[in-house]
């Protein structure tokens, strides 16, 4: 999601738990046993299979937000999101992952000619992924998601319906996803709507290349349909035997603000909210 938590700046207090949660990481890939690899052939939407029953995945997450503009105040704006996951199969149709999730964000204030650079602990977070029908047996695969976040300030649920399915050499994906974030120990809150969906065709035994789409909205106190943003761009899968990497790049192609009349000064795209490029890499390794 587009996550706008507000941050829990470092300091001893979220080191210590960054520490611990990286050790409880590191004696997870420790212990785990060997297993094929599960790749993902897109970054923004989730594919309804799970991990095998007692198969551990290890994966990097490396998300880049660019580009809002001097209206809002945040020029040169950058926002890089780091997650690190640890992932296990409890059942053939049930796999669980731990997250431990930080941000770094710049920019620089036009007016005041103030620079912000804010390096972030993002909290915990549990994935949750149940697969409802097996695209392996089923015309299309179902897969059901939820996943809590918490810093220690702010707390954030996340729900996902994800479906897809393989024919040959092409792939598909299609998300529908909900997410209420509740900010400054539950004095504020915010909900988000996004649909996400991804096409790609496999080429050779090592490389899938296609498109993926996103569109995020924001619906602050649930009062207002605050703002929307389209995404769309080209998705590239690697894959070896136990590990694999995929890159999606997306630059807004649409985006609009609903409450008011064009706070950023955009009549095309949404940079209040949004930016103007999206990029994530995702690595992972087999155990």
């Amino acid at each position: 999601m587009n996550s706008k938590l507000k941050p829990m700046h470092s300091h001893h207090k979220s080191k210590a738990r960054l520490t611990q949660a990286a050790a409880l990481i590191t004696l997870c890939a420790a212990i785990a046993p060997a297993a094929l690899a599960n790749e993902r052939f897109f970054t923004y939407s989730y594919e309804p299979e799970t991990m095998p029953q007692g198969a551990w995945e290890i994966e990097q997450w490396v998300t880049l937000r660019a580009g809002r503009n001097s209206t809002v105040g945040q020029k040169d704006y950058k926002r890089w999101e780091f997650r690190t996951e640890a992932e296990y199969g409890v059942t053939d149709n049930y796999t669980v992952s731990l997250y431990v999730n930080e941000s770094h964000t710049s920019f620089r204030d036009p007016a005041t000619g103030n620079n912000t650079r804010d390096f972030c602990w993002d909290g915990l977070s549990i994935e949750n992924r149940y697969m409802v029908l097996n695209p392996a047996t089923k015309p299309v695969g179902l897969a059901l998601y939820l996943e809590p976040r918490f810093d220690g300030e702010n707390f954030e649920l996340e729900q996902k319906i994800i479906f897809g399915q393989r024919h040959g050499d092409w792939k598909w994906a299609l998300n529908l996803t909900h997410a209420t974030e509740w900010e400054d120990h539950f004095k504020e809150t915010e909900g988000e709507v996004e649909i996400s969906a991804g096409l790609t065709r496999m080429i050779g035994k090592h490389w899938a290349v296609g498109l993926e789409a996103r569109d995020h909205n924001e619906l602050p106190e649930y009062k207002i349909w605050e703002n929307s943003a389209l995404y769309i761009g080209p998705v590239v899968n690697y894959r070896r035997e136990n590990w694999w990497a995929t890159l999606t790049v997306m630059p807004q192609v649409w985006g609009g603000t609903f409450h008011n009349e064009n706070p950023d000064g955009n009549s095309n795209l949404e940079l209040e909210g949004h930016e103007r490029w999206n990029a994530r890499l995702i690595v992972g390794f087999s155990f």
